[in-house]
């Protein structure tokens, strides 16, 4: 399928592994020129060489970390007029309610849910002018079912959650859409630390942890990176325009819900 948005321009953020440069690669492939952004210099690079020798795209980095001021000024000053915008960053450390403090959950607010707002305030405004614009946030699973040991991450992400809702709707009329993937489990370096802390809490291999996990999937398996960024770059394609406001699972049935 031609998604139509050859020629545009992205920014992802975190998008030098994991979920983030799924999307980057799965844009990159509809012919996207991107704005990378990520912590490491190194992995990043590497990142977007590859992006840049498999797909012919331009690809500009900033290495820098989104979720401090100063980062989001070095990334937005590079964006510049961007068409599409992704965000993501990693999700707060796993624990209990008894282990987190105030300065816990401003962290956690700060990365999953000020950050993407702070992206979208600076960015919606010239995509609503040129009539044309996408804005996909990367939340979590636990938006819509929470996950116990996760409580920074629903908290967080379900404030942001509840951003779009609202947000989404007033700027949809200017030909800007804003949607939520909700990943579940996939084969990242997230579930690599996930499963490290239910092998280290119950004293099994790291196998076992993680077989554990896919029981409770309905497809049996994690989800790759590659169907991931497929899904975003449908929804930043020109086929998805009348997709406003929408939060979509992408967790292998994981979530056991009607709607």
């Amino acid at each position: 399928m031609d998604l139509g948005i050859k020629g545009r321009r992205a920014l992802v953020c975190a998008s030098s592994k994991g979920l983030g440069l799924g999307c980057a690669q799965a844009l990159a492939g509809a012919g996207v020129d991107l704005v990378m952004n990520a912590r490491g210099r190194e992995a990043l690079e590497a990142a977007a060489e590859e992006i840049r020798a498999t797909h012919g795209v331009r690809v500009t980095t900033v290495a820098a970390d989104v979720t401090a001021e100063e980062g989001q000024a070095a990334v937005l000053a590079e964006a510049g007029d961007v068409d599409i915008l992704v965000t993501n960053a990693g999700g707060p450390p796993p624990g209990m309610w008894t282990d987190w403090s105030r300065e816990d959950f401003i962290k956690a607010l700060d990365a999953n849910m000020l950050t993407p707002i702070a992206l979208m305030k600076a960015l919606i405004p010239g995509m609503m002018e040129r009539g044309w614009g996408r804005v996909v946030n990367i939340t979590s699973q636990s938006v819509k079912a929470p996950i116990a040991v996760l409580g920074l991450s629903n908290s967080a992400r379900a404030g942001l959650t509840g951003y779009v809702a609202g947000t989404s709707r007033q700027v949809a009329g200017k030909g800007v859409n804003i949607n939520n993937l909700q990943p579940g489990i996939h084969a990242t370096d997230r579930a690599v630390s996930l499963d490290a802390g239910v092998a280290e809490r119950e004293g099994i291999d790291m196998a076992e942890a993680k077989a554990q996990r896919c029981a409770t999937i309905p497809a049996g398996r994690y989800g790759t990176k590659e169907e991931f960024g497929a899904a975003c770059a449908f929804l930043c394609s020109q086929h998805a325009g009348f997709i406003v406001g929408q939060n979509i699972l992408l967790d292998g049935g994981a979530v056991n819900a009607t709607m």
